[in-house]
């Protein structure tokens, strides 16, 4: 028998406990219960409201915890609008599919008059066609008349607060919206200041215990006795099913692996260096597990990039970065690569080991070594460099604008072959690498204040002076 699916889609603009509420009750009736984003709409300015990365983040903490809920942000990341009519292509091979609909969009359905017949695209026949599940809220009178040929009906209880409209108002007006919204909602919105008609910062003070005892999930390079020592001495704050933050101990790979595993958790990754360089982490003296709570920390939303590849069948894969991705000869002959930025060709033959994409963060990595200066943690932009670069002479790299889009082919047929990497992991051979940054994906790295990443950055770039010299 195959899966009953719900399709629940919105703006979640921001997503409220009623819509918590909705998925739990569609998880009661359903194998699994999808919540789409919807991309920019033109009918709804408030979509632009806010940066897409925050309205991803926002819906993942509201919906996370749910057994059968998944959130979707397919239309977030590739700035786009699927409307209901196409929902059925889209995601018709995983089962059942069942759209959820208010009891509004009911209204003189048995005059074919309802908002369905009236406003969607090929209204008329998906009203006879789909299959609806219409969320009834407590109090409204709902005709079986109006309702569509395939239904099901869900009666909401009456507690449910009101709509993400009324929610942005009373935000935006300073009112008291607590219940609202789920308080890790509430807390990532005050985090970052959002819904107040003002540009959110990517910087914020932050405290562990801020909002209480902090809860961690504790996240050790398990092949390193030092982080090891370390973990077992702040077990008193772990806490593996509902985490305030991660704390990770160990080097920088230890940082990339769990923000790979756990950027989708939505809240902060504290590092604790225990391994050599420690770019992405504090020094351990900077914490301890009698001050953590009442630390003084900076918060930096830092971006990650999204990557998709073409292989030499045609097969297409996508994945993020962090810190960076590339591709580089996978032969002794160089690699020969055309490289198109924003649609233009800007280099019609790079010949070169490679070329690397970076972000801030990652500039001070694998990018470091191209002779990638470092960018300020502040930075908005992001990086394209070659590698041993023989042709352009003299090119080394570029700096990019946050919107960017960059196009990387390989040009040297089966004799010269290219492999792609995402932060030092094999994809495969490429005939065709993109980037851009994520719409989506973000990751919130803690400092302390005393040394925040702004610091790490300029001690690289400002070398101290060697005495006598």
């Amino acid at each position: 028998m195959a899966a009953k699916v719900a399709l629940f889609g919105g703006s979640f603009n921001p997503p409220g406990t009623h819509h918590r509420a909705v998925a739990q009750a569609l998880a009661s009736h359903f194998d699994r219960v999808l919540v789409i984003l919807c991309g920019p709409r033109p009918d709804k300015p408030a979509t632009y409201e806010i940066e897409p990365y925050h309205r991803a983040a926002l819906a993942d903490i509201n919906f996370r915890g749910l057994p059968k809920v998944e959130v979707d942000h397919f239309d977030l990341e590739q700035n786009s609008f699927t409307p209901n009519d196409t929902y059925e292509s889209r995601y018709r091979g995983l089962g059942e599919l069942w759209h959820v609909i208010s009891s509004d969009l009911c209204k003189d359905g048995a005059r074919r008059e309802s908002p369905i017949h009236l406003c969607w695209t090929r209204g008329p026949e998906l009203w006879s066609e789909l299959n609806f599940c219409v969320m009834n809220r407590h109090g409204r009178e709902l005709h079986p008349d109006d309702l569509p040929p395939h239904h099901m009906v869900i009666d909401l209880p009456p507690e449910l607060s009101g709509p993400s409209s009324e929610l942005r108002q009373k935000i935006f007006l300073h009112e008291d919206y607590q219940g609202w919204v789920t308080p890790e909602v509430q807390a990532y919105i005050e985090r970052y200041g959002l819904y107040r008609g003002r540009l959110p910062s990517r910087r914020t003070r932050w405290q562990p215990g801020q909002a209480g005892q902090p809860r961690l999930l504790i996240f050790a390079d398990e092949a390193n006795p030092r982080a090891m020592e370390f973990a077992a001495s702040y077990r008193r704050w772990e806490h593996q099913e509902d985490p305030t933050a991660i704390l990770v101990l160990g080097g920088d790979g230890t940082m990339l692996a769990a923000i790979r595993q756990h950027w989708r958790r939505r809240i902060p990754f504290i590092g604790l260096n225990q391994g050599h360089l420690g770019f992405l982490l504090n020094d351990d003296s900077m914490f301890s597990p009698e001050t953590l709570p009442a630390t003084d920390c900076i918060i930096r939303l830092m971006p990650m990039l999204f990557i998709e590849t073409e292989g030499p069948d045609g097969t297409r894969q996508t994945d993020l970065a962090f810190n960076d991705a590339w591709v580089e000869r996978s032969t002794s002959q160089s690699a020969w690569l055309e490289v198109e930025v924003n649609g233009q060709i800007r280099i019609p033959k790079l010949v070169a080991d490679g070329a690397l994409v970076c972000t801030a963060a990652g500039s001070t990595a694998y990018a470091r070594s191209m002779g990638v200066s470092p960018m300020p943690a502040d930075a908005p932009g992001w990086t394209l460099a070659g590698s041993n670069v023989m042709n352009p002479p003299g090119w080394k790299s570029a700096l990019l604008a946050p919107e960017s889009v960059v196009a990387i082919r390989s040009i040297g047929g089966e004799k010269r072959p290219v492999e792609a990497y995402v932060g030092g992991r094999l994809l495969g051979q490429a005939i065709e690498f993109s980037a851009r940054q994520s719409r989506i994906a973000t990751v919130e790295l803690v400092f302390a204040a005393q040394r925040d990443m702004a610091e790490k950055i300029a001690m690289i770039q400002f070398p101290p002076v060697q005495d006598g010299v």
